[in-house]
């Protein structure tokens, strides 16, 4: 399609660590061109440029100042950049993480799109099925919106898992207070959880080409179970390999990044609506051919 200049362009950004596998360039510039919008998405990768989350502050002023339209935000900064912000959505103050930033007339919006996503790809996926009782492996941002999503859609029973308990336990007290028809708790063993659920979700970045491995031991999943994996690239992790091979539902992250990102997309655009089957198909070809180049290398 050919640029036109009667839409304003899109400078955009992605804010996180180890990133550099990232499809949101492609995802956001191929949408934009649909739409006859010229839009510029750069990583910023704070393990490339040997970054923590405390180099926000810094991250977000360069971005106004460089014109940017917004940013997304990812591990592990969608909690620490709420503190350097102006106005949060209602979803993302009740979640307590933003993963989208708006930059527009000197401030900065943050919004939480990860619920939007997470919801829209378990509505389509999981059918009829129950979710019952439900294992979380992570509590951090993605993890908070993805749990405040599991409950709206009806567990009955939702057990967290963090490396840091207080993480994990502020999490289960907000979640109990929002949803106090629901059990909501911080996990102490594992197995025995296992044991109970009906399925598990891992919210944490276990299983990303950066953080190669699985988040539990594999031998915990049983073929009753289901799984809902968040990462989508690699386009299968090794722990979603194994829970197919089981036999277990199983629901892979690639339609959470691609309904979080048609929502942000509106939101930077001021409205312009996004093709999520036409984002998904775009983003699916990409990942094909680039399982394809490594395994000819």
């Amino acid at each position: 399609m050919r640029l036109t200049t009667e839409k304003p362009a899109l400078l955009l950004g992605l804010i996180g660590e180890g990133i550099r596998e990232s499809l949101s360039p492609t995802l956001y510039e191929d949408e934009a061109a649909h739409h006859g919008i010229l839009c510029l998405y750069q990583r910023i990768d704070l393990e490339a440029l040997r970054l923590t989350a405390a180099a926000l502050p810094e991250l977000l002023t360069s971005a106004e100042r460089l014109g940017f339209t917004g940013l997304n935000i990812t591990h592990p900064c969608k909690q620490a950049v709420i503190q350097h912000l102006d106005e949060l959505s209602d979803e993302a103050r009740a979640i307590g993480a933003v993963n989208t930033v708006v930059l527009r007339d000197g401030r900065r919006i943050g919004h939480n799109t990860d619920h939007y996503g997470f919801t829209r790809n378990m509505q389509q996926h999981m059918g009829a099925r129950t979710l019952g009782r439900v294992v979380q492996l992570g509590a951090g941002g993605a993890g908070s919106a993805v749990a405040d999503a599991i409950l709206r859609l009806g567990a009955s029973c939702l057990t967290l898992f963090d490396p840091s308990e207080n993480r994990a336990r502020d999490l289960a007290g907000a979640l109990q207070t929002r949803f106090p028809d629901a059990t909501v708790q911080v996990g102490q063993d594992l197995v025995g959880a296992m044991q109970q659920a009906d399925g598990l979700v891992n919210a944490t970045p276990i299983g990303m080409a950066s953080h190669p491995g699985t988040p539990l031991p594999p031998d915990l999943l049983e073929s009753r179970h289901w799984f809902s994996e968040i990462i989508y690239f690699p386009l299968e992790t090794e722990l979603l390999r194994i829970a197919r091979a089981k036999g277990c539902h199983t629901v892979d992250g690639i339609g959470m990044v691609v309904h979080q990102a048609a929502r942000a997309f509106e939101l930077y655009t001021g409205g312009i609506p996004a093709d999520s089957a036409r984002m998904t198909d775009h983003v699916t070809q990409v990942l094909k051919r680039r399982a394809a180049a490594r395994q000819a290398c």
